[in-house]
């Protein structure tokens, strides 16, 4: 009973960081808004509102977010079929 007292803060704490952590991938490695944004930076480009370097930056990053996005979700495909 002491036990559980003690450890459910903890446990508390450790749920709301995992928690933040499952938000923050899926906003950083989810395909439908990484493809949103690259829309975005393109439309602002072509409308002179950002310079060229740093639209070469944010799509470097976008473009290399995308990359690992998709190869964590082809990852997921394969331990799919594999358990089938």
């Amino acid at each position: 009973m002491l036990h559980k007292l003690i450890s459910a803060p903890i446990n508390l704490v450790i749920k709301i960081g995992e928690k933040v952590k499952e938000e923050a991938d899926k906003e950083l490695y989810d395909l439908p808004t990484i493809q949103k944004k690259l829309i975005q930076l393109q439309m602002m480009y072509e409308l002179g509102e950002i310079p060229d370097e740093a639209y070469k930056e944010k799509e470097a990053e976008l473009l290399h977010r995308y990359e690992v996005a998709k190869n964590l979700e082809m990852e997921q495909w394969e331990q799919l079929t594999k358990k089938k």
